[in-house]
């Protein structure tokens, strides 16, 4: 049922901007109370770091679904059951005594963002005019990355008082508000046709995914060289470039791949996940050096946190309207050279390094990552025409997810192996492991600054080549006739 008008949008993103919210809040919420966890539900940090990597795999299985879901089930009847299913995994985890627990709640909340972030984009491109989503998605752009920034602030506050416990009860209101929002003001924006689903495509992307972020979780307590490791990266590859080759060819994909054969958006896309992943690994051991390499309390980790979230939230706000006035070219460039610094920064730090010295390292990277972060997704969104187009948010939201598990994988990985490279130990052995993730930051900050070279403000000219064959078959067999 497409809507009829959409003389408010803002009311009718209210309930999935707080659901965005509260997603994204949950990536990192837990970032700050990994040390305590470790202790209380004794495990080792290769372990621990499922509860980040098993949250981020449910929301990448998910992603690649939902450009299908939207075509079985309307707008609101999605996003009622992914709040309702958000509140349910808030609940179970609010109430777990064990690691097993924790994770299944984990999980079932990350489905329920894997429902709500393609539905804020389907929604917004289809409920604001072209001229005016610059704006709006910068305003997402706040929701989207102030979040994960503010979620170890207001945990290490909550940590301080309570317990870890309180972390997913302070979910529960939040979701119920942004259900009761979505019952009254959403409105269904896409079609519900009900096309032919394919199973095989399903269990494809499941395993292939999956696969990815399951070898490399792994890895950060087995090492890359494990056999469980190979296979599952071994099984992840394979089924992914099936399950290309089979979108590529289907009638009715569920995911249109084809959207690659636009430039903008392939760079777009790749710089969104390179992006995401400096945020999701800086993000992840920073509270931890916090707390391990620096021995700060919980709660004082928290307010030291604050700052750069704040900062974040400021340029996530201005980069979409720079984008309407200056494109994505020069914003995106800027923002990975800034993100470099910060990273370069924190390479730097000791067991007695000053807090002003670590707050403005995490500010500088605060600036950088979300100025790159609103223009590259416009950039890559806007090029999108045709058929295509629907799929696109959905193909950039699923990858960023994506990458954003493997990057926290591949931090914790990296943490492991310095520590054990490390001829010391304690917080000495632990921050030369830090050292060793915060390099793979910074690579990631060089590659997205190369990357954005190739970002352009010229009008996209690419085609679908596969629509071209068809129209250049077309017109061969009306001349011919």
């Amino acid at each position: 049922m497409q809507t009829k008008s959409h003389s408010n949008p803002n009311l009718i993103m209210i309930g999935l901007l707080l659901g965005g919210f509260v997603g994204m809040f949950s990536e990192t919420a837990l970032n700050i109370a990994l040390p305590q966890l470790e202790q209380q539900l004794q495990v080792n940090t290769g372990t621990i770091q499922w509860l980040v990597t098993g949250y981020l795999l449910m929301v990448g299985i998910m992603l690649p679904l939902s450009s299908l879901l939207t075509k079985h089930f309307t707008t609101r009847q999605l996003l009622i059951f992914a709040l309702g299913d958000f509140i349910v995994g808030a609940i179970v985890s609010a109430l777990a005594g064990s690691f097993a627990v924790l994770l299944v709640g984990r999980m079932i909340q990350g489905i329920a963002t894997g429902l709500i972030l393609p539905l804020i984009f389907i929604v917004l491109l289809a409920v604001y005019p072209p001229e005016k989503r610059g704006a709006a998605m910068g305003f997402v752009g706040l929701v989207i990355m102030f979040a994960p920034a503010l979620g170890p602030t207001l945990a290490g506050i909550i940590l301080g008082a309570l317990s870890w416990h309180w972390i997913f009860w302070l979910f529960v209101p939040l979701l119920a508000i942004a259900l009761i929002i979505t019952l009254m003001f959403m409105q269904n924006v896409s079609e519900v046709t009900k096309p032919k689903v394919d199973v095989l495509s399903i269990i494809l992307s499941s395993f292939g995914f999956g696969g990815l972020v399951i070898g490399a979780s792994l890895a950060g307590d087995k090492g890359w060289g494990s056999p469980m490791v190979l296979i599952a990266l071994a099984i992840g590859i394979v089924c992914l470039v099936f399950y290309c080759q089979r979108q590529l060819h289907l009638a009715t994909p569920i995911l249109n791949l084809r959207a690659f054969s636009f430039k903008k958006f392939s760079v777009g896309t790749i710089l969104v996940m390179i992006d995401f992943g400096i945020i999701m690994s800086s993000m992840y051991l920073l509270p931890m050096y916090w707390q391990k390499g620096l021995v700060v309390p919980v709660a004082m980790t928290g307010v030291l946190m604050l700052p750069g979230g704040i900062v974040n939230a400021i340029v996530s706000a201005t980069a979409g309207r720079l984008f309407d006035n200056y494109g994505a070219k020069y914003l995106t460039r800027v923002g990975f050279a800034i993100s470099f610094v910060g990273a370069l920064m924190l390479i730097f730090t000791t067991t007695h390094s000053a807090y002003w010295y670590v707050v403005l390292a995490h500010i500088i990277l605060m600036i950088g990552a979300p100025l790159a972060m609103s223009p590259a997704q416009t950039y890559g969104l806007n090029a999108l025409r045709g058929p295509v187009a629907a799929d696109g948010s959905t193909i950039l939201n699923t990858l960023q997810q994506i990458l954003g598990a493997l990057a926290t994988a591949i931090a914790t990985s990296l943490l492991g192996i310095g520590q054990a490279a490390s001829h010391t130990t304690g917080a000495t052995a632990f921050v030369h492991g830090v050292h060793y993730g915060f390099w793979f930051t910074l690579a990631l900050s060089v590659l997205g600054f190369f990357l954005s070279m190739l970002v352009s403000n010229e009008p996209e000219k690419s085609i679908d080549p596969l629509a071209e064959k068809r129209a250049a078959e077309k017109a061969s067999q009306t001349s011919a006739e």
